[in-house]
C-alpha cells in the first residue's frame, strides 16, 4: 500500500534519539538495522489492527506512526524481544486516545450552531458522522477549525460556566448530576450551562451552516 512509503521515514529514524539530541555509540547502527526491520515486520499488521478500529485510513496511518516514534524515542534501547509487545501496548492505547477524542469532539460538535435538532434523523448522530471514512477532507477540515475554535472559546469561559457546560455536554450528565458534582443548585447550574451556550454560540456563530 502506497501509505507505508510514509512510514519509511519513521523507522528510519536514529534509535538513540531523546528529544532533540541524537547520542551515537558503537552499537547505534546495529541497533538501528534491527528496530528498522523489526518495525518494517509489524507494519501491515499495525495498519491492518489501527484502520479496523478507526475506520480510516489516514488516522490508522498517524496512529501507526505514533506508535513507532513512541518505540524509536523510548524503548530502542530495550532489548529486542520486548519490542513487539510494547509497540502493540503502545499502539492500542493510541487508537483508544484517538476513538475517545473522536468520540468527545462528536458529543461538543453537536450543540454548535447549525446542528441539526432531528433526534430521529440517523444521518444527525455526531458519532456516528465522526467514525464514518466517508467524512470528505473539507468536512474534516471544518471540522478540526471549528474544534480550535471551540477550545479557545472554552479557555475564556468563566470557570463556573465551563465546568457547567463540559459536565453537560461532555460528560453527558443531567442538571441534577452537575448540581451534586459542583456543590451548587439546580438553578445554578442551569444558569450557568445557559450563560455558557450563549457565550459560545455568539464567539462561534461563523460555524454555522
Amino acid at each position: 500500500m502506497s501509505a507505508f512509503a510514509t512510514l519509511a521515514s519513521v523507522y528510519n529514524t536514529p534509535v538513540a534519539m531523546h528529544g532533540e539530541l541524537e547520542i551515537t555509540d558503537s552499537n547505534t547502527t546495529t541497533d538501528s538495522r534491527a528496530l528498522n526491520q523489526f518495525l518494517a515486520s509489524v507494519e501491515l499488521k499495525a495498519f491492518k489492527i489501527a484502520q479496523s478500529a478507526l475506520r480510516h485510513e489516514s488516522d490508522a496511518l498517524d496512529a501507526v506512526q505514533d506508535a513507532m516514534l513512541q518505540l524509536t524515542r523510548a524503548y530502542a534501547k530495550r532489548p529486542a524481544e520486548e519490542w513487539r509487545p510494547l509497540f502493540y501496548r503502545i499502539l492500542e492505547n493510541r487508537i483508544r486516545d484517538m476513538q475517545r477524542r473522536r468520540t468527545v469532539r462528536a458529543r461538543i460538535m453537536a450543540w454548535l450552531p447549525g446542528h441539526r435538532d432531528d433526534e430521529d434523523d440517523e444521518s444527525s448522530d455526531p458519532i456516528a458522522q465522526a467514525a464514518s471514512d466517508e467524512v470528505s477532507p473539507a468536512r474534516r477540515l471544518e471540522l478540526d477549525e471549528a474544534m480550535t475554535a471551540l477550545e479557545a472559546a472554552l479557555h475564556d469561559l468563566p470557570n463556573r460556566q465551563r465546568q457547567a457546560f463540559l459536565l453537560r455536554n461532555l460528560e453527558g450528565m443531567d442538571v441534577a448530576q452537575v448540581a451534586r458534582t459542583m456543590g451548587c443548585s439546580e438553578g445554578s447550574v442551569k444558569t450557568h450551562h445557559f450563560r455558557a451556550l450563549k457565550a459560545l454560540r455568539a464567539r462561534l456563530g461563523e460555524f454555522s451552516t
